[in-house]
């Protein structure tokens, strides 16, 4: 799923990120007696797997850069995209109610059509609605989006025009698909947006979720019960980010489903794989610790039988793991 940037990391600076502490209070496993066995042979499968659900789902919060509202901070360093060039398109709409059909064109090819219903003339409102219909829309950086994305504003507040605002919003993506030269990417479920702009250039984005399945080339996944949350500062030298997540991943290459949470936060700086962090897996008895030891390397230490102790470590990097 590296056509989306999981592990790249792109997106946490389009998006801005929200981290945190421990989200579950605890870095022991939970061993419950459920899900998948992890041993020597699946170790490395889990691990990136749940990382990839992890940035998968942070991505999610990109979705409402297709109508202008997203939480870059001015000057930061995140990727052009034809979402960009939509930066005024709420200001412009908020003086049509109903507003749309509006067809956009991409930045190379292909179209972005939008429509919706806004309550007022002056701003958002909760339950104001978008409806995003990519068709064949290339970034000229190498994806194309394709699929339906309906929005639905649940609370705002804050400046439109000077881009300081916290907005919540619902989004239910229906066989949205990224393709990519090596890999194609379709994601279908529902999601829950938050975007903190309010402290900008610090910014942050959280997104949760009951249920969200994507498939690629090679896998398919659903993520259950998920929340991912990511700052970034693009204010300080660096432009440092932070990223936690917890959630459950039934994968197609995984025998059952496993949980995962962050016991200590990723972390790390511009586009840049995370330099600090670790990543808890959970199975049947038996655990996978992702610890990040710098911006290159890992290390994928397995606790084969759910008592605490590590009884194998496997050395690897972060472009082993995209791959």
């Amino acid at each position: 799923m590296k056509s989306l940037h999981l592990l790249a990391l792109g997106p946490l600076l389009l998006l801005a990120s929200c981290g945190g502490s421990d989200l579950y209070g605890s870095d022991v496993p939970a061993n419950t007696g459920t899900g998948a066995v992890l041993t020597s042979d699946n170790a490395r499968t889990a691990a990136a797997a749940a990382f990839n659900a992890a940035m998968n789902s942070a991505s999610f919060a990109d979705v409402g850069g297709t109508i202008g509202v997203t939480s870059m901070a001015p000057g930061s360093s995140s990727k052009a995209t034809s979402k960009n060039a939509l930066s005024g398109f709420l200001l412009n709409v908020l003086q049509q109610v109903p507003f749309g059909p509006d067809v956009f064109q991409c930045e190379s090819s292909g179209t972005m059509t939008i429509s919706g219903d806004i309550a007022s003339l002056a701003t958002l409102t909760a339950g104001d609605t978008f409806n995003i219909d990519a068709n064949g829309c290339d970034d000229g950086l190498g994806e194309v989006l394709d699929g339906l994305i309906s929005l639905t504003i649940t609370e705002f507040t804050g400046e439109l025009s000077l881009q300081t605002y916290l907005l919540r919003m619902d989004a239910r993506l229906d066989g949205l698909q990224v393709r990519t030269i090596t890999d194609v990417v379709n994601s279908t479920g529902d999601t829950s947006i938050d975007l903190d702009t309010r402290a900008t250039p610090f910014v942050s984005a959280t997104v949760y979720g009951a249920s969200m399945t994507t498939s690629s080339n090679n896998d398919s996944q659903t993520l259950h019960n998920y929340r991912t949350e990511q700052t970034v500062d693009a204010g300080r030298q660096g432009i440092p980010y932070t990223l936690t997540s917890f959630g459950t991943i039934d994968s197609s290459l995984l025998s059952d489903a496993v949980t995962y949470t962050t016991p200590v936060q990723f972390a790390g700086f511009d586009v840049d794989y995370p330099s600090t962090g670790q990543l808890l897996i959970s199975g049947y008895n038996s655990s996978v610790r992702l610890v990040t030891l710098d911006n290159v390397n890992v290390r994928i230490d397995l606790d084969n039988d759910g008592n605490g102790t590590v009884d194998e470590s496997i050395p690897t990097t972060w472009l082993e793991l995209a791959n």
